[in-house]
């Protein structure tokens, strides 16, 4: 497996990849994909099995501290000087999860940032994802003012 940064080339590949991982009230539609791979294609963090996309960590990097749904449709939030990376989406499809690929991507971003010398990351999950985010040093902060997809959303920051 390769983990590599993306291309406009992989849009058909990414919108796949988020529709099979979640739900389409939840899901990035392809035009949000192609417009966020316009501005940040270096913040899509692709996992590839020989030719087929396994997975992928997405986002945005800001100065403002907190997730907001705003910034998952408009793209120009994105900021390359920012101090935070937002992510937006931790996809794997079914026949990869359990296999450590979201992890081996995860870890890949943290390690990053780190190197960029970013303040940390932020996310939002469900709460049943909590304890997975908790693996990786990422704290709750409860719940996110986000209603996304109308979900319950709970905010979970990692401070370097």
């Amino acid at each position: 497996m390769t983990i590599r940064t993306a291309s406009l080339h992989d849009l058909d590949a990414i919108s796949q990849v988020e529709s099979l991982c979640f739900p389409p009230a939840e899901a990035a539609d392809r035009a949000s994909i192609q417009r966020r791979l316009s501005v940040y294609p270096d913040r899509f963090w692709l996992l590839w099995e020989g030719e087929s996309l396994a997975g992928f960590v997405n986002g945005m990097l800001t100065q403002s501290p907190d997730l907001t749904d705003e910034m998952y449709e408009d793209a120009g939030l994105h900021d390359p000087q920012g101090d935070w990376q937002m992510i937006f989406g931790v996809d794997t499809i079914p026949a990869f999860r359990r296999q450590g690929c979201a992890q081996r991507v995860l870890n890949r971003v943290i390690q990053q940032c780190r190197e960029e010398n970013r303040k940390g990351l932020v996310l939002t999950c469900k709460e049943h994802l909590l304890h997975y985010y908790a693996k990786f040093g990422f704290q709750n902060e409860g719940i996110s003012a986000s209603v996304h997809g109308n979900v319950r959303w709970y905010q979970m920051r990692l401070t370097f």
